[in-house]
């Protein structure tokens, strides 16, 4: 009887803690609505690219997303339609990058005031918010903007960091030595960025550049958090042993992923 008992204990011990695990499995989604760009495959047929975990050439986010995986995330997925309380739902991590203009997409899917309020939603009930613009000749910022200014800050219609050319990597760099967010990367390249104007005194800049323009905030929104930089730096072009040695932008990545999971509610 003794043994049936400890087999049944141990029986029911391994379902809970699978059901545990399962219950704290963390999904990373990104946004493939407000940048929804297209290319001619191989096969003539148009097909989805930029930005996504499946795209293994220099405009994907294979590199990123490995991040998140190695950092504990069970899931990767892509949002392809405008975020809603259902379907962000299962989510902990959500990553927008580089919204749409006219010149990514004739039909962009502009952010606007009903999206932004159920985003902003799901970040005070626990959701982690990753946003990654552009400059303002890259990136839709002008109706994004509405977006951020729920959590106290705006993207400027500026540029920074800017690089002229592979001979001038220099002017993009950025120190990350002691900075929290960062934790093995000390170096890093971010180029042709807008800066950001904090609105409220809750959101923290995370990094400056040398003329004091806020490159990167964060702000804790209700039970969840907000990250934000105005440029999409963390893609496979960026973090693939491209650019000079001391410039860890691989380390980056695996950093803000180690960083934004540790701030996802546990579901």
């Amino acid at each position: 009887m003794k043994i049936k008992t400890t087999r049944i204990f141990l029986a029911l011990s391994t379902i809970l803690t699978a059901s545990l695990c399962q219950l704290n499995a963390q999904t990373v989604t990104v946004d493939n609505y407000y940048n929804h760009e297209t290319k001619k495959a191989a096969d003539g047929k148009m097909t989805d690219f930029h930005y996504l975990w499946n795209d293994t050439e220099s405009t994907g986010f294979s590199i990123f997303g490995a991040a998140f995986k190695k950092n504990g995330a069970k899931n990767l997925t892509v949002l392809t339609e405008a975020p809603t309380a259902e379907n962000l739902k299962n989510t902990d991590v959500f990553i927008i990058v580089d919204p749409d203009h006219v010149g990514d997409n004739p039909t962009p899917n502009y952010m606007n005031d009903k999206d932004a309020t159920a985003i902003a939603q799901w970040v005070k009930n626990g959701g982690v918010l990753l946003l990654m613009t552009n400059d303002k000749e890259n990136a839709d910022l002008t109706h994004f903007n509405v977006l951020p200014s729920k959590f106290g800050f705006t993207f400027n219609m500026d540029l920074i960091l800017f690089v002229k050319d592979d001979a001038h990597f220099d002017d993009g760099g950025l120190s990350t030595k002691g900075n929290p967010v960062f934790k093995s990367a000390s170096h890093i390249f971010i180029k042709n960025a807008c800066s950001i104007n904090i609105i409220d005194k809750n959101v923290q800049p995370v990094l400056k550049t040398n003329d004091g323009k806020v490159a990167m905030v964060s702000v804790k929104y209700g039970k969840g958090m907000v990250l934000a930089v105005g440029d999409p730096w963390l893609y496979n072009e960026y973090t693939n042993g491209r650019l000079p040695v001391k410039f860890e932008n691989d380390k980056a990545a695996d950093d803000i992923a180690a960083w934004l999971l540790s701030k996802a509610k546990k579901k």
